[in-house]
C-alpha cells in the first residue's frame, strides 16, 4: 500500500465525519466551493474534518470512489462513504448532512 493511500485510510477512518472536496484546480465550480466550506468549519469546528482532494494529482483515490465529476463532496464516517453529492452544494445543505452523520 502506498503512503498516499495508507495516509487517506488514516484520515478517514476515524469516528469524526470527514468532509472531502473532490476538486481540480481548471475546474470553475470548485472555485465556489472554499468559502462555502470555510463556513461550514466555523459552524462545526471540530465535530467535521474538511480535507480537499486534487483529482488530478490523487487519480488513484478518485478513480476508487468513482468520482466522475467535480466538484464532489463526499463524506465518511468510521472509514466507509455515508454521503456524495455532484456539484456545488450550500452551505445550510451541507451542515444539514454533517447533522445526520454525526
Amino acid at each position: 500500500m502506498s503512503t498516499k493511500k495508507a495516509k487517506f485510510a488514516e484520515l478517514i477512518s476515524g469516528d469524526q465525519p470527514v468532509l472531502i472536496d473532490f476538486f481540480a484546480t481548471w475546474c470553475g465550480p470548485c472555485k465556489m466551493m472554499p468559502p462555502i466550506l470555510k463556513e461550514v468549519k466555523e459552524k462545526l469546528g471540530d465535530q467535521v474534518r474538511i480535507i480537499k482532494i486534487d483529482v488530478d494529482k490523487n487519480p488513484q483515490i478518485a478513480q476508487k470512489y468513482s468520482i466522475r465529476g467535480v466538484p464532489t463532496l463526499m463524506m465518511f464516517k468510521n472509514g466507509a462513504p455515508v454521503w456524495q453529492e455532484a456539484g456545488v452544494q450550500t452551505a445550510p445543505a451541507i451542515l444539514k448532512v454533517v447533522e445526520k452523520h454525526r
